[in-house]
Formats: structure tokens, C-alpha cells, sequence
């Protein structure tokens, strides 16, 4: 035969055979292979069959060998599997493959994590990183000392450790009162960029010349953070708009500190006890999420429509005002929206004393509008803070800012709102009730010990004649973290929302009492709905969610008086009913199972090698010891299995 047709059909048999052995592994052990992965077990597959091949080299006479040859092989290359399963699980192969990429990143990520060091040090608090916390009184001393140090390295880090400190500093749950209250002053500003630098971003978003929309832009920021800078500019038709521009490299920066966060809280949530507690991996993956949506301006523009539409319909009255989004102007990079004529909350006194304005009334104006937010459009303003409140020069307030907001379903609103009732009624029983459906708690919390709980909670910040205070929202929290009850991300942004308008109102009127006016607040909400305008709707709302219940009620009484007349009722109980428990034993049985087979054919194979009788197919084998043989791979196969089920479950 011609050689070249000989050397076609070696490597056309040799394909089908690795071809087949990486097929078997793969499908054996349950795993999905990229090409690198399956190229490399190939090639495994054939070194296997190689070496194989030369160890049987005494008996490659007897054909029937190739099962036990290319079973051989088939293990090694399960074998191989298994191992690199083991070392570089799936998703790790990918970053094999784009090694280059990664090793920029992690290039990138090491000259960050060497400057947020560098910035710890500097700030003392080095020693801090390298001690055990102490305990007993000396431990608020050290946490005085330590509180000032972190806030200062925390602004030097960045604006992502900044938003990370101030979201924080509400959390009134999870960090001492110390660093409550020095993270609360978190404030970050940034030398703007260059005007080349900001025409060159506005040309790329606009697709044209600036000055083909815009009749002036002064070059001089405004004001300007790690985000982004802001910038005053007029249309073509004469239109005063604030630019806001997003720094090119703020993106990069940020998505650096972020992925350093996401492994920080995984070894935290994997090696403390209190990072288990709090779940630090979902605090930074929604503190992630947050601020990936602060990155894309189209966002902030939506929020800002949605909150003055949810006003508007609310029947709220204008002296709140939200300025106008340019919608079709606006990318994600770039924020266009009208200028509005004012001084920030924190510079107001001069023009309030000017306008002969009460502060009080614009206080309970501006608390009344982020209510609003809260508990009627579901969609609220997370920060804010001072210089996020204008004072206009018509003496109305305007509301800036919207990259940070929160977002509330219908249920959750309904709750709040039933929360502040129970605090007005000073009724810990229905606070009980509102709390447990608000926030995530075990399923054996003793409510009876929760409810006296919140009893003493009441009596101490809430008896007559006594005014709460910020060390309410601190006790609060701590009896619930007390209690294993867990506070999702959305209502903890409530209270950073809560607790920052309480600063900023301080501006305006000292010792402002927020909790009592929310709690007026929901009062009012409440009998709002009884007010004999209100009170025909709120019946034909609560009649047609109740009209799909009672229609189907007299067929059901129906079908059980007939079962009871012929003698079928019956009840149900299902074992197993819950899909993971079928699960559980369904991999249990199967693991069981396979273990004993595979036990049980290795020692059948083991007896059959070592027996000497039978046709003889060989110098030295026989048609036993080749059973022998290829019940020895079956057996090798099944245990390669069952210990990569075990393996997965542990995973």
C-alpha cells in the first residue's frame, strides 16, 4: 500500500481515537472543555496511549489488549481532568487563555494595592494592620485614635474609598460610633483636568464640535470630583445648562479599587466571624453595583426624570425643585441639565437672613420631599448632602445630583410606612411585626424576646418628653444585629439618605427633629387614605384586590363539600417536598451506589488477574486475566468519578 495512504489512515485512526478518549473524560466526570483543555487532554490521551503501549509491548500480538489500551489511556486522561479540575478550576482556564490581559491587571492591580499601602502607613495605620483589635476599655480609646486615620486615608485613597466611608458611615449596624461620626465628614475634591482634555471627551460624546450646540462653555470648572467635574455652558437658544463630565480615567480607577474591595470582602467573609455576620461579599458587590451606575450618566438622568415624574403625580407642590434633564443631549459620559440660581445649603445663612425666608418651613419642605420619595415614588435621593441642596435666589430649594439613589418596591414602602406608625404609637408589638417583614432573620428567632426587646428600645428614646436622637438609629441597629436580623442594602440606603438630610437640615435649623416629623409624616399618609375624599378609593383599591379571592371561594367550598359527600377528602403530605432535600438524597444514593460497584468490580478484578485458568490468548494471558484487566479500568473509571462528585459538592 502506498506509504502516504498508510500515514493518512494512522492519523485519521489516531484522531478518532483521542478524539474519543477526550470525548469519554470529558462526558465521564461531567466537565464542559474549551479548546485549550481539550487539546491538552488529547495530548495527554496519546502520550498515555504511547507509554502504555511500550509497557505492553510483550503482548502486542494479542489483539485483544486494545480495550484494556485505550481504557487505560481513557483514565489517564480522567486523571489528568481531575487534577487540573482541582489546581485551575473551569473559569481559571480562561484567564490562562488571555494570560496577556491578566497580567496587565494584575500588574495594574499590584501598583494600587502598593499605593493604598503606602497611604495606610503614611496615615499610621500601619500598626493597626499589623496588631490584634484590643478589647475592654482601652478598646474605645484606640478607636478614637483610629477613626480621625482611616477618614484622612480614606480621602487620600480616592473616591471610592470615600463613597465607600460614607455609605459607611450610616451603617450604624456594623460600625462603631466613633467611626460613624468621623466618616460622616467624608468630603472629596479633585484638581479638574485640562480643557484639551474636556473638549476632546465633549467631541467624542456630541459627534461634532462643542461649539456647534453650545453658544459658550466656560473652560473653568465649577466644581470638580474623581468622577467627574462640572462645568456652566448656554445653548444655541440662549438656554443656561450645567455640563457634567465624566474624567477618562475615573472608569479604570475605580473598577481597580473595586475588584481590590470584592477580594478584600471574600477573605474577610471567609476567615472573620463578623464578615460571615454581615455577609461582606453582598455589601461589596451592592456598594459595586452602586457605584457602576454613578459611572453611567444616562442613568442618573432616568433618576432624575422618574423622581420628578413620581412628584409631579403625587400632587407634591413645586417648591422643591429638580432641574431639567436636555434627555437627547445627554450620553453616558456627559450630563446636561438646566442651571438653576443658588448658593448650597452650607452657605445659605446670608440669603436666608436677605429673603426674610423661615427656615424651619423650608426644613420641613425639604424633609417632606425626600418622604415623598421614600414612601410614594419608591425612587429616592441617597445623597443628600449640603452641597447637593441649593437655596434659589426665588427661595425655593433645588435638588441636585442623582448618581446615588435608592430604590423601594411597594411592599417595602408599606412597611416603612408601618414602622413609623408603630414608633408614633409607641406600640412595640406591630414594630415587631413591620421589622420581621422588612429584614432577613433565622427561622427560629424567638419574636417574644425581639418584641420586649423593642419595648425597652421604646422606652427609652421614645417617652413623653424625651426629643431621639442620632444614638436611636445606634441602638436600633445594634438590637438588631443582636437579634442575627440582617438589613438589606435598600433599607440601609434609607437611613444614609435619613441621616444625611438630618445633617444637611442642621444647616438650616439646629437640632432639627427628623424623626418626629417622619413619623407626622407617616401618620399623615396613614389617615390620609380615611379622609372621606380618599376613603372611596382606598375601598374600591382594597375591593378589587380582593374580588379575584372572593370569586374563587364558593367553588372551593364547592369541590370540599363534594369530597366529603363521597368520602374523598383527603390530605397530602409530601416527603421530600423541597427540591433540594430530593437533591440531596439523590446524590447521596448515587454516590452510595457507585462506590459500591466500583468496590466491588475492582476486587472482582483483582481475583480474575490472579487467576491462572482459562483460554489462552497469549504468552502469559488469558481470556480471565483480560476480563481482569478491563474490569480494573472500569473500576479505576467509576472511582475517578465519584470522587469528582465528591470533590464538587465540596467545592
Amino acid at each position: 500500500m502506498n506509504p502516504a495512504v498508510l500515514l493518512l489512515v494512522a492519523l485519521l485512526t489516531t484522531s478518532i481515537v483521542l478524539i474519543g478518549v477526550t470525548t469519554g473524560a470529558r462526558r465521564l466526570l461531567g466537565l464542559q472543555l474549551g479548546k485549550g483543555r481539550a487539546v491538552l487532554t488529547a495530548v495527554v490521551g496519546l502520550m498515555a496511549a504511547t507509554v502504555i503501549g511500550f509497557a505492553m509491548r510483550d503482548q502486542e500480538r494479542s489483539p485483544a489488549l486494545v480495550t484494556v489500551h485505550l481504557g487505560s489511556s481513557l483514565l489517564v486522561a480522567m486523571g489528568f481532568l481531575f487534577v487540573t479540575e482541582i489546581v485551575f478550576p473551569q473559569g481559571a482556564w480562561m484567564g490562562l487563555v488571555s494570560w496577556p490581559k491578566a497580567l496587565r491587571r494584575r500588574l495594574s492591580r499590584a501598583r494600587r494595592y502598593t499605593q493604598l499601602t503606602r497611604i495606610l502607613v503614611r496615615n499610621g495605620l500601619g500598626r493597626f494592620l499589623r496588631s490584634r483589635a484590643r478589647r475592654g476599655p482601652a478598646a474605645a480609646d484606640e478607636r478614637a485614635r483610629l477613626a480621625p486615620s482611616l477618614r484622612r486615608a480614606m480621602e487620600e485613597a480616592g473616591v471610592t474609598f470615600v463613597k465607600m466611608g460614607q455609605v459607611l458611615s450610616t451603617r450604624y449596624d456594623l460600625m462603631p460610633s466613633e467611626f460613624i461620626a468621623e466618616l460622616g465628614k467624608l468630603q472629596h475634591q479633585a484638581t479638574p483636568d485640562p480643557w484639551d482634555d474636556v473638549e476632546r471627551l465633549i467631541r467624542d460624546e456630541l459627534g461634532s464640535d462643542p461649539f456647534e450646540v453650545f453658544a459658550e462653555f466656560d473652560r473653568e470648572a465649577i466644581a470638580a470630583g474623581s468622577i467627574a467635574q462640572v462645568h456652566r455652558a448656554r445653548l444655541k437658544d440662549g438656554s443656561q445648562v450645567v455640563v457634567k463630565i465624566q474624567r477618562p480615567s475615573s472608569e479604570s480607577v475605580v473598577e481597580d479599587d473595586l475588584d481590590i474591595l470584592l477580594r478584600f470582602s471574600q477573605k474577610l467573609q471567609q476567615h472573620t466571624e463578623w464578615g460571615r455576620n454581615v455577609n461582606a461579599v453582598r455589601l461589596a458587590e451592592g456598594f459595586a453595583n452602586s457605584l457602576h451606575e454613578e459611572l453611567d450618566f444616562r442613568i442618573e438622568a432616568q433618576n432624575m426624570i422618574t423622581v420628578s415624574t413620581a412628584m409631579c403625580e403625587s400632587g407634591a407642590d413645586r417648591t422643591i425643585w429638580l432641574p431639567t434633564v436636555y434627555e437627547s443631549l445627554s450620553t453616558q459620559r456627559m450630563l446636561i441639565t438646566e442651571w438653576l440660581d443658588g448658593v448650597p445649603l452650607n452657605s445659605a445663612a446670608k440669603t436666608l437672613e436677605e429673603q426674610g425666608l423661615d427656615p424651619a418651613v423650608l426644613a420641613q419642605q425639604m424633609l417632606r420631599c425626600l418622604l415623598d420619595q421614600i414612601m410614594v415614588g419608591g425612587v429616592f435621593h441617597a445623597d443628600p448632602h449640603p452641597g447637593n441642596i441649593l437655596l434659589l435666589r426665588d427661595g425655593r430649594l433645588g435638588l441636585l445630583d442623582f448618581g446615588s439613589v435608592g430604590r423601594l418596591d411597594r411592599i417595602v414602602r408599606s412597611t416603612l410606612r408601618s414602622i413609623l406608625v408603630a414608633l408614633h404609637r409607641n406600640d412595640p408589638a406591630a414594630l415587631c411585626d413591620a421589622l420581621l417583614e422588612l429584614v432577613s432573620h433565622p427561622e427560629d428567632i424567638d419574636e417574644r424576646v425581639l418584641e420586649r426587646s423593642l419595648g425597652r428600645f421604646l422606652a427609652r428614646h421614645f417617652a413623653p418628653g424625651l426629643r431621639p436622637d442620632r444614638e436611636m438609629f445606634t441602638d436600633l441597629f445594634r438590637l438588631v444585629s443582636r437579634h442575627g436580623l440582617h438589613v438589606p442594602p435598600d433599607i440601609a440606603a434609607v437611613f444614609r439618605s435619613l441621616a444625611t438630610m438630618e445633617g444637611s437640615l442642621g444647616r438650616l435649623v439646629p437640632e432639627f427633629d427628623i424623626v418626629a416629623s417622619a413619623r407626622d409624616y407617616a401618620v399623615a399618609l396613614h389617615t390620609k387614605k380615611f379622609r372621606p375624599e380618599a376613603l372611596s378609593k382606598t375601598i374600591a383599591d382594597e375591593v378589587i384586590g380582593l374580588v379575584p379571592v372572593l370569586r374563587r371561594i364558593p367553588r372551593r367550598i364547592e369541590r370540599i363539600g363534594s369530597a366529603i359527600e363521597n368520602g374523598q377528602l383527603s390530605v397530602k403530605v409530601r416527603v421530600l417536598a423541597d427540591p433540594r432535600d430530593r437533591r440531596f438524597i439523590r446524590t447521596l444514593v448515587h454516590e452510595t451506589l457507585l462506590t459500591v460497584l466500583s468496590s466491588t468490580i475492582g476486587l472482582m478484578a483483582v481475583l480474575l488477574v490472579r487467576t491462572d485458568g482459562g483460554p489462552q490468548l497469549g504468552p502469559s494471558l488469558t481470556l480471565v486475566q483480560l476480563i481482569g484487566y478491563n474490569l480494573l479500568v472500569v473500576s479505576g473509571v467509576l472511582v475517578l468519578r465519584t470522587l469528582f462528585a465528591i470533590f464538587k459538592a465540596q467545592r
